[in-house]
């Protein structure tokens, strides 16, 4: 099949991730190319990527008639009325629900990803900023360990997405963290979630060959 669409990506990326959960869902891989771009705040952004999206982020999707889609939240609902696939649901209730579940998953990852950023700095990173991430962390796992009943009887969409992908970010970057053993209702969810052949097949890989947790090892304690 023609690739008719452009994707800037990375495998390890929690928000490429979520974006290549839908391509899966909705039938719309075959139809994009993967461009693999290596992007931290801490480095130059590569041109290509600067081109599609002004703010130096993956992921980037130009579209088959070459418009450029920013952010996973606009790239995952573009897809999804491409396809019309309804992992945004219409229902006004519903789609709140999944909206704010992805919100939450996607604020988390934020969090974990500067906080990781944050403790690579030569000089040590600000404690006090530190400290309040944690609290934050803690604070939205609790969050969602209480709404997991309710996420796991919802029709699989968007909300279920963004978890998956942050749930799978913290296992890859802060794995010693142990959060199944604090969070008995998130553990059984993620299982189900991640026998789900597009979560399975879009599991992180560390493709630069480095020691993910080295930085975050008993940083992130619940």
């Amino acid at each position: 099949m023609e690739k008719t669409m452009k994707l800037h990506w990375s495998p390890r990326s929690p928000f490429v991730r979520k974006v290549m959960i839908v391509l899966h869902e909705t039938g719309l891989l075959d139809q994009v190319e993967l461009s693999r771009n290596v992007v931290a705040v801490q480095m130059p952004t590569p041109a290509e990527v600067l081109a599609d999206n002004p703010l130096g982020k993956i992921p980037a999707l130009v579209t088959e008639d070459g418009r450029r889609l920013i952010d996973s939240r606009v790239i995952c609902e573009y897809l999804d009325l491409h396809a019309g696939t309804g992992l945004f649901p219409a229902e006004q209730r519903l789609r709140v629900a999944h909206l704010n579940w992805q919100a939450l998953a996607d604020g988390m990852c934020d969090v974990l990803l500067i906080w990781r950023t944050e403790l690579s700095r030569e000089t040590g990173p600000w404690q006090a900023v530190v400290d309040g991430w944690r609290v934050k962390v803690g604070a939205a796992m609790a969050r969602l360990e209480a709404e997991a009943p309710e996420i796991g009887k919802a029709p699989f969409g968007i909300g279920h997405v963004a978890l998956a992908a942050a749930l799978g970010q913290m296992d890859f970057r802060w794995p010693d963290c142990s959060w199944r053993d604090h969070f008995p209702q998130l553990t059984a969810l993620e299982a189900r979630l991640a026998a789900r052949a597009s979560i399975a097949e879009t599991a992180v890989e560390d493709d630069q060959g480095s020691d993910s947790g080295a930085l975050t090892k008993g940083h992130l304690a619940f």
